[in-house]
Order: C-alpha cells, then structure tokens, then sequence
C-alpha cells in the first residue's frame, strides 16, 4: 500500500514539474496586464495584438513554408538512402554512407550550421549561388539534417518487412519498380508519414541552424521569438505559445481517436 501512495505521489509531481508552467503560460495568455506575472483580468487583446503582428505572422509563414518543403525533400531522400542501406546488400561506399546518415544525429547543431554557411557562401563565390541567403538556404540545411532521421525511421521499418512478400510479387512476373509502388511503398508508409512529420517538427523548431544560414528579411518564427525573449517575456508571445499548445494538443487527441478506432474490438 505504501509503494502505491509513493508512486502516485511520484507521479503528481512529476506531472506538476512538467506541465504547471505550460498552465502558467496558457492562464497569462488571457492576462489583461502587460506584465506576465500580474493578474489584472481576462483579455484576448494579445492575441488581437499577435495576429497584428506583421513580422510574428510573416516569420510563421515562413517557416511553414520551409518545414514543408524540408520535410517533403528529406523524406524523399531519407527513403532512397534507406532503401539503399537495407535492400542493396553490400557495396563500395555503404560504410561511408551509413557513417554520413548517422553524423547529423550527434553533431552539434552549432557546427552543422557554421559548416552549412561556409559551405553557401563557398558556392556563391563560386558559382553566383544559391545568391545570398534566406528561404533556399535554410531549406537546403534543414533538409539535410532532417533527411538522418527519416533515413532512420524508414530504415528501421525496412528490416522489419518481410522480404518474402516482394520475392512472391517478382516470382509472379512484377518488375522491380511495380514491386516498390504497390507492395514495398504501402507497407512502409506509416514509416514515411511519420518520418514527415518528425522531419516538419524538427524544421519548425530548429533555431541554431537557421540562424547561421538564414539573411536579412528570412527570419524564422523561432528567431523572431528568442529576439522577442530576450529583454524578457512578452504576454503577444504566451499568446503565440498557447495557439502552438493548442495546435499540438488537437493534433495529439486526433491522433489517439483515430488509434484507437483502428484497434480490433476485444
């Protein structure tokens, strides 16, 4: 009985430690004072004054885009270099590969950044482009760090498959590609969707990186937040973390309702 009230007190505070300042923030969002700490009443005149915000609402367009984008790029990648790790057996050059796949997931962001803008500004010296640096830039970077962890994800799902499966289709007379399009492709694709999504997530977040190969009028949404927080907390960015929360957590509830719709009744 004791061991029960322990774990369960455990857990309180476990729980309390990580989401008593998400509640914090979410309550001070409706803050009628400036101050973040003071109540003084209920008021929406920070979200009016977010949505005003014409470089809060253009910096979050901006890294939609770039999520996007990156995400889409590095899945189609991430799944070639999986493919090519798992069903390509042994050949010149697939240590190196591996090792290349894997070094994003260690390294530092700082040196992936600082690597990513010398390497931009080599090439504009070069050869005139990418031509300064800003929405390609940064989707170029993301791309390429995020495309580790789809590779892994993609990976991981491909030494799970059964082979046995693309040798029956190939022993009834299916080419290779129909062999990837209609048995390889559905089968891996919860592997891919959630690659994707891994892969937006970590684009929209990222603010190391984009900081190194982002220029002038390319500032992300989390640029623009840490230039906000840096002179302190503003109630217009509770605001904007609360819309954030609230995005995450109908994702989340969609999520398990459509999980647990798909499991066989008991």
């Amino acid at each position: 009985m004791r061991r029960g009230y322990f774990t369960t007190i455990m857990a309180i505070i476990g729980f309390a430690f990580l989401y008593a300042p998400i509640v914090s923030l979410v309550v001070f969002s409706f803050n009628e004072s400036r101050l973040v700490t003071v109540w003084t009443g209920f008021s929406l005149r920070w979200y009016a004054a977010l949505f005003n915000d014409s470089q809060v609402v253009a910096a979050g367009l901006l890294s939609l885009q770039i999520a996007a984008v990156s995400a889409s790029s590095a899945t189609v990648l991430g799944t070639l270099a999986g493919i090519a790790l798992t069903r390509l057996g042994k050949f010149r050059g697939k240590t190196a590969l591996t090792g290349m796949v894997s070094a994003p997931l260690v390294m530092p962001e700082v040196i992936t950044g600082l690597s990513a803008l010398l390497l931009f500004v080599s090439m504009d010296a070069l050869l005139g482009w990418p031509g300064g640096r800003g929405f390609t830039t940064i989707t170029i970077a993301h791309s390429t760090f995020c495309m580790a962890y789809v590779t892994v994800v993609v990976r991981s799902r491909l030494v799970d498959m059964d082979r046995s499966l693309d040798e029956a289709a190939m022993d009834l007379g299916a080419t290779p590609l129909r062999v990837f399009f209609d048995i390889t492709l559905p089968i891996i694709a919860p592997a891919l969707i959630s690659g994707w999504l891994l892969a937006f997530t970590l684009s929209l977040d990222d603010l190391v990186i984009a900081s190194f190969v982002s220029g002038p009028g390319s500032s992300t949404l989390p640029m623009v937040i840490f230039s906000k927080i840096r002179l302190g907390v503003s109630p217009d960015v509770n605001a904007l973390a609360t819309i954030i929360i609230g995005i995450v957590a109908i994702g989340v509830v969609a999520a398990t309702v459509i999980g647990a719709r798909r499991q066989p009744n008991a």
